[in-house]
């Protein structure tokens, strides 16, 4: 399975350069889905969302469609992984589980300023719910900014993955790798300009790929030559990983949804529904 993406979907610049003009806000992620048979949740790393808003993506796209959800910065940011039992309960209680079987990887992205700590991301590991039957315990355990607001149960119980993206040059360490490995965690593989160190490796059974802009962070635009680089590397992934889930965050210029479409393209996939469904 090899899905591809971008990472969020409502960007002003994409009006007019992507979204047709006059296309209204509510269905643009509805347009999206209806090229893309993915999208990276990212409003969920700033804040924690509401279980209505989960439940409206989840019917405005395709029954085939997969949502990977990033992870909220208070975890990985501000508490830097460290007292985070009662933070990963509220953010698993605000809603992913309302994805149902549109629930994908959860992306956890560390901050630059954060060193390899193998001690501090093995305990950070072994608190991550594996399954959403674990996850809606998880979730239960949820402080009172949840009450009323919260989403606690899983209409089943499927595996849940994780993935984990890094940007200290600590990380390039074998043993962060291992450390991966045993875990059943997946490394992003992160194309970011050169400006964080770039890691390519397989560490559980599935593939995770950010494509941030190969020239210009968030900014530049995938050439053909290097979309063509690409589906080859994501070829290799599947075979080597099985699942591989690929989002690009080049979004200033509104090149990720193009790109996006251009990758998915050269990769034979097909839309998650016609284009036309949201027109």
């Amino acid at each position: 399975m090899i899905r591809v993406g971008t990472s969020g979907w409502l960007y002003p610049p994409w009006r007019g350069r992507f979204y047709p003009t006059g296309l209204p806000h509510r269905r643009e992620l509805e347009y999206l889905a209806g090229l893309v048979n993915s999208v990276e949740l990212n409003g969920s790393f700033y804040s924690l969302q509401r279980p209505a808003s989960y439940q409206a993506w989840h019917a405005q796209t395709p029954d085939d469609f997969v949502f990977a959800v990033k992870g909220g910065r208070f975890i990985t940011h501000m508490k830097r992984l460290r007292e985070v039992e009662t933070p990963l309960a509220n953010f698993f209680a605000s809603g992913p589980l309302a994805l149902g079987a549109k629930l994908g990887p959860v992306l956890w992205q560390l901050p630059a300023s954060l060193p390899y700590d193998p001690d501090l991301l093995a305990a950070f590991f072994a608190l991550l719910p594996r399954d959403t039957a674990t996850a809606a315990r998880l979730a239960a355990r949820h402080d009172e900014r949840l009450a009323g607001r919260s989403w606690t149960t899983t209409d089943a119980d499927r595996p849940l993955r994780h993935a984990l993206e890094v940007r200290h040059p600590g990380f390039v360490d074998p043993s962060f790798l291992d450390l991966l490995r045993a875990h059943r965690i997946g490394l992003v593989i992160a194309d970011t300009a050169g400006k964080f160190p770039y890691l390519e490796d397989v560490t559980a059974d599935f593939a995770y790929v950010r494509l941030h802009g190969d020239e210009e962070l968030y900014a530049s635009d995938y050439s053909a030559a290097a979309l063509d680089r690409w589906a080859g590397r994501v070829r290799e992934l599947a075979a080597a990983a099985g699942d591989v889930y690929v989002y690009f965050d080049n979004d200033i210029h509104a090149y990720a949804p193009h790109n996006a479409i251009a990758l998915a393209g050269r990769l034979g996939l097909k839309p998650a529904a016609p284009a036309e469904a949201a027109r």
